[in-house]
């Protein structure tokens, strides 16, 4: 389990490009519900970027690392039986290498979204730990904006709701 930690770590710091520009105040609210639903949240609101050409590189080494054995395991099963079903086999392999790459960019990309939340979260709530609160403050994101509450006006209007649930 740990080396998988440490090789999601390693692939997100060569796949994103981190600002180092705070997330603001309502960036953060509003990425917070969004990831909470269950979205993707935009990289633009919490400052980091997705290098397309570093991900499909990564990716490909990760492909070959299991395909280049799985070919050499069934290559004499292949050569040996029917010709149609090598190629249902590639059909299916091709599929699930590109379907793959979609999975495996959705995962790190909400990898990297809850680190950045989590770390902004703690610049603005550093007296609310996120596990316990992020839910509380979601529900308070959707009062606010469906009572239009001022922008100006939203820091006080969370923290004393967050304050008054304690």
């Amino acid at each position: 389990m740990k080396l998988i930690r440490n090789l999601e770590e390693k692939a997100i710091n060569y796949i994103f490009t981190i600002s180092k520009r705070p997330v603001l105040y309502r960036d953060l609210l509003r990425a917070n519900a969004s990831f909470n639903e269950g979205m993707l949240v935009d990289p633009s609101i919490l400052n980091f970027r997705v290098d397309i050409a570093k991900s499909y590189f990564l990716y490909t080494l990760v492909c070959a690392f299991f395909l280049i054995p799985g070919v050499y395991l069934t290559h004499k099963i292949f050569v040996n039986i029917d010709f149609h079903l090598s190629i249902i086999g590639t059909i299916i392999t091709t599929s699930l290498v590109f379907l793959g790459f979609q999975i495996f960019q959705n995962h790190l990309r909400n990898l990297i979204t809850s680190q950045l939340l989590q770390k902004a979260w703690q610049m603005h709530f550093p007296h609310f730990p996120y596990e316990k609160y992020n839910q509380k403050v979601e529900k308070i994101y959707g009062e606010m904006v469906k009572n239009e509450i001022p922008k100006k006006e939203w820091e006080k209007y969370v923290i004393d709701k967050l304050v008054e649930s304690n």
